[in-house]
C-alpha cells in the first residue's frame, strides 16, 4: 500500500474539498482519501496510478501542482 500526496489548487470551500475527495475516491486502486482544505493537499492511500489521480482532480475542475 502506498501513499500519494497531491497539491490541489482551486479549492475554496468545504464543497470543493468534498468534490475533490469524491473524484479521487472514484479512481481504481484508491483505498482512502483525505483532503485538507487549509493546506490544499490530498493524501491518497492505495495502488492508484498518479496520472489517474491527477486526471480525476482536473476532471473535477481543479488543478494539481507538481
Amino acid at each position: 500500500m502506498s501513499q500519494t500526496v497531491l497539491k490541489i489548487e482551486g479549492m475554496t470551500c468545504n464543497h470543493c474539498k468534498m468534490r475533490a475527495e469524491k473524484a479521487l475516491q472514484g479512481v481504481s486502486g484508491v483505498e482512502s482519501v483525505k483532503v485538507d482544505l487549509a493546506s490544499k493537499e490530498a493524501v491518497i492511500t492505495g495502488n492508484a496510478e498518479r496520472a489517474n489521480l491527477v486526471k480525476a482532480v482536473v476532471d473535477a475542475g481543479y488543478s494539481v501542482e507538481d
